[in-house]
């Protein structure tokens, strides 16, 4: 009978080459995988542009060039473009765009506006890479030219002003796809009239700290609010165990803490709110939750009992958004 080959056995468990076969498979599989927070490299614009990507229909908000970044056309970060593509350049009238007032134009009265999506198809595997690719494009790109993918100018925070943030203006309908004097074919239009079935009522309230992004939607029978926070997750699961067993965790009479999300590597609590109340008429409870969040956040003693019992639920309940 022939000996069995040794040529095909794994190394020794436990040995030096096992231990390095390991470590080169855990470092091959690192440099593989998405970065868990893609876009902490924008703080000023981070929770808004996970809201944008992860849950509002139909918004955009303009780009602010880092210094030193040439570009060539103005540009804005949108929720969704026309087939899910990654990003366009078109020309527009000067005065009118969105709610952000006339902006100088050439001799014409005319911008070249580029234009990149937070939600595409297919998903890109690298984030930050495919944003920062499709706005190097967009900052230089002629009015009318098909998206072709081309090298980074640089990461996110060299191309985009780190520190600023998004002035998001949401619509009520898909009507600023189209550029002036734009020729729409049947096929378009029926994509947006599909596309305009989809949106809710949706606004973004601001607190008093500035932290954050509360984002109430309007979902029929119930609305809702999803505050996409920016602290660190196990800061934040800590805050929100003190406030739920305090019975803090609330925005007061009319609304309930309905769990969290994680996506883009953020914490996202939500609350059921009454429907019938007028968005503006939750800014109250929300300062006054705002507050709380504060004062727990800075609390830096042991969770009692209690409050890592009220921890286990929340992380039970918590679903991840890919």
């Amino acid at each position: 009978m022939a000996k069995k080959s040794k040529r095909n056995r794994g190394p020794r468990p436990g040995s030096d080459r096992a231990e390095r076969m390991d470590a080169r498979k855990a470092r091959q599989a690192a440099a593989l995988a998405a970065p868990a927070r893609p876009l902490r490299e924008l703080p000023g614009a981070e929770c808004d542009l996970v809201a944008m990507r992860a849950f509002i229909a139909s918004a955009s908000a303009q780009v602010r060039w880092a210094e030193g970044f040439s570009a060539a056309n103005e540009a804005d970060f949108a929720t969704i473009l026309p087939g899910a593509g990654p990003a366009l350049v078109r020309s527009r009238d000067a005065a009118i765009w969105g709610e952000r007032g006339a902006t100088a134009g050439d001799a014409d009265g005319k911008v070249t506006q580029g234009i990149v999506a937070l939600q595409t198809d297919p998903e890109p595997a690298d984030l930050a890479g495919s944003l920062a690719a499709a706005l190097t494009w967009a900052a230089q790109a002629e009015p009318g030219s098909e998206y072709r993918p081309v090298p980074a100018a640089g990461s996110l925070a060299e191309i985009v002003d780190p520190q600023a943030r998004l002035e998001v203006v949401v619509y009520n309908d898909f009507t600023w796809w189209f550029g002036d004097d734009a020729e729409v074919s049947p096929q378009v239009q029926a994509m947006f009239e599909r596309a305009n079935e989809t949106i809710m009522p949706t606004a973004r309230l601001t607190p008093e700290s500035g932290v954050g992004a509360p984002w109430w939607v309007d979902a029929g029978d119930r609305a809702h609010l999803r505050w996409v926070r920016p602290e660190d997750e196990e800061q934040l699961m800590k805050a929100m165990a003190r406030l739920h067993a305090a019975g803090r965790l609330t925005m007061g009479e009319g609304s309930r803490f309905a769990g969290s999300f994680r996506t883009h590597g953020l914490v996202v609590p939500v609350f059921d709110l009454d429907a019938e109340m007028h968005h503006e008429e939750w800014y109250p409870g929300l300062d006054r939750l705002d507050e709380w969040f504060g004062e727990a956040l800075a609390d830096e003693s042991e969770l009692t009992a209690a409050e890592r019992s009220s921890r286990a639920g929340i992380i039970g309940r918590q679903v991840t958004l890919r």
